[in-house]
């Protein structure tokens, strides 16, 4: 088989047409028909590429589209029938590669689904990081810290934040990126309160959020989460 695609909707007939085109162009086709059970499938059959509905009643597109950016940099193609211009721009500023709106040409949804096979390297997701030793774990798909084996309890934000944070282990991440990745480019001017989370970050997972072990400041510039 070729490349597998992960198709996330939840009206089974649009998913079984697509299954059907892209299986005769040569594809394997891996379907859900929820948003659960497309973050469940993305982790275990790590696809090649996402095809992903905005409305679903579970859970939106838009916040399965920032739950596989927190581990992957899988290619996702928005499939859905809201063509308005600012939905577009939306889907894109948190992390989607393109955006094709319903009913869509067969053709032009295979050829630009083969534009980014070939762009995008192979792509894993990782589901659990783990740092020093096993002291620090932090799993995106059940969304859980745990810290000296505690569960560490972190509101969404909080989790967004932390993300962005681990991923980028080592590296120092300016204030404007940190935000803007975290919680969208919405937030940009939201930079007062990302000295308030940090600090609540702190509180949850430091030994002495006085003297982080983790979370690292670099003045004037962003923050750091030390990969030891």
């Amino acid at each position: 088989m070729g490349e597998k695609i992960l198709v996330i909707d939840d009206e089974e007939t649009t998913v079984r047409l697509i299954e059907i085109l892209l299986e005769r162009r040569g594809f394997e086709v891996i379907r859900a028909l929820s948003a659960e059970e497309g973050l469940r499938k993305a982790y275990r059959t790590q696809p090649d590429l996402i095809l992903l509905d905005i409305m679903m009643p579970d859970m939106d597109g838009w916040e399965v589209c920032k739950r596989l950016r927190e581990m992957s940099d899988v290619p996702i193609i928005f499939l859905t029938a809201r063509g308005d211009l600012r939905d577009m721009v939306h889907g894109l500023e948190i992390g989607a590669d393109d955006y094709i709106s319903k009913p869509f040409e067969n053709d032009e949804l295979v050829a630009r689904i083969k534009a980014h096979l070939r762009r995008a390297p192979k792509a894993m997701m990782n589901e659990e990081l783990i740092f020093n030793g096993g002291e620090f774990r932090i799993n995106f798909m059940n969304r859980e810290v745990r810290v000296r084996s505690e569960i560490r309890p972190l509101t969404p934000k909080e989790f967004s934040l932390l993300g962005v944070l681990v991923r980028n282990a080592g590296r120092v991440v300016p204030r404007e990126e940190l935000v803007t990745e975290a919680w969208g480019e919405e937030y940009a001017d939201a930079i007062d309160s990302l000295k308030l989370y940090i600090h609540y970050l702190r509180q949850k997972i430091e030994r002495d959020p006085e003297h982080p072990d983790y979370i690292l400041t670099s003045r004037g510039v962003g923050y750091r989460f030390a990969s030891q």
